[in-house]
C-alpha cells in the first residue's frame, strides 16, 4: 500500500460524519456495526504503515548518521596525514611527504563524498518525517472516531432494547384494554343486581298473597262469628 493511498484512507476516515452516516441509513445498528469493523481494520492498515514509514526514516536516519560519523572520520584522516607529511616534508623527506599528502587527499575526498550523501539524506528524512507526522495524527483521529463509533453504538443499543422493553409493556397495556376484565365484571354486577331484584320482586308477591290469604281468613271467622251469634239470638226467643 502506497502511502498516498494510506494518508487518504487516514484523513477520508478521520474526517467522516458520523452522525450525517446514522440519518441515511436504514439500520443505525447495523451501519455502526460494519463502521467499526471498517475503522478496526483501517487503523490496523493505518498502524502498519506508520510502522514501515517510522522504520524506513529510522534507516535513512542512522545512514546519514553513519555518513557524518565517516566524512567526521575522514576528516580526521586526512588531518593526520597532512600533518605527517608536512613533519616528513621538514624533515626532508619529500617524496614520503607527497605519499601522505596524496593519502590526505584520498580521505578529503571520501569526506566530501559522505558529507555529500549525509546532506542528500536531510530532504528525504523531513519528507518522511513530515509524513509519519500527518499518518500518526489521522491515525489518533481515526482512533478518536472509533471511540466515538463504539460508545455511539453501546448508546444505540441500550435505548434500541428500552424502546424495545417499552413497546412490549405498551402492546400488553393495550391487549388489556381491549379485553378489559373490569368490564366482565360489571357486566356480572349487573346480572347479580337483576337476579337480587327479582328476588325482592318475588318476595314481594309472596308477601300480598299471604297477606291476602289472612285477609281471607279473618273474613270467614266474621262470618261464622255473626252466624253464631244469629244462632244466638233465635234460639233465645222472644222476650
Amino acid at each position: 500500500m502506497s502511502k498516498q493511498t494510506v494518508l487518504g484512507r487516514v484523513a477520508l476516515l478521520a474526517r467522516a460524519n458520523i452522525h450525517a452516516l446514522l440519518d441515511q441509513a436504514e439500520d443505525p445498528q447495523t451501519m455502526l456495526d460494519q463502521l467499526i469493523r471498517d475503522y478496526t481494520n483501517s487503523i490496523s492498515e493505518a498502524d502498519q504503515a506508520v510502522a514501515t514509514v517510522l522504520g524506513g526514516l529510522r534507516l535513512l536516519e542512522a545512514d546519514r548518521d553513519e555518513d557524518a560519523a565517516a566524512a567526521a572520520e575522514w576528516g580526521d584522516k586526512a588531518l593526520a596525514a597532512s600533518r605527517r607529511a608536512d613533519g616528513l616534508r621538514a624533515a626532508g623527506s619529500a617524496a614520503e611527504a607527497d605519499r601522505f599528502d596524496g593519502l590526505a587527499r584520498v580521505a578529503l575526498e571520501r569526506q566530501l563524498r559522505a558529507e555529500r550523501e549525509a546532506a542528500d539524506a536531510e530532504p528525504v528524512i523531513a519528507a518522511q518525517t513530515e509524513v509519519a507526522g500527518r499518518l500518526r495524527k489521522g491515525l489518533d483521529a481515526m482512533k478518536g472516531k472509533l471511540a466515538e463509533l463504539t460508545a455511539k453504538r453501546d448508546e444505540l443499543v441500550a435505548r434500541a432494547r428500552t424502546a424495545e422493553a417499552q413497546n412490549r409493556m405498551l402492546d400488553a397495556v393495550r391487549s388489556i384494554d381491549v379485553t378489559d376484565p373490569t368490564s366482565e365484571l360489571g357486566r356480572f354486577e349487573d346480572k347479580v343486581r337483576r337476579e337480587e331484584a327479582r328476588a325482592l320482586g318475588r318476595e314481594e308477591l309472596a308477601a300480598s298473597s299471604l297477606d291476602a290469604q289472612f285477609e281471607a281468613l279473618d273474613g270467614l271467622a266474621r262470618a261464622e262469628e255473626v252466624e253464631a251469634r244469629l244462632a244466638a239470638l233465635k234460639s233465645a226467643g222472644p222476650a
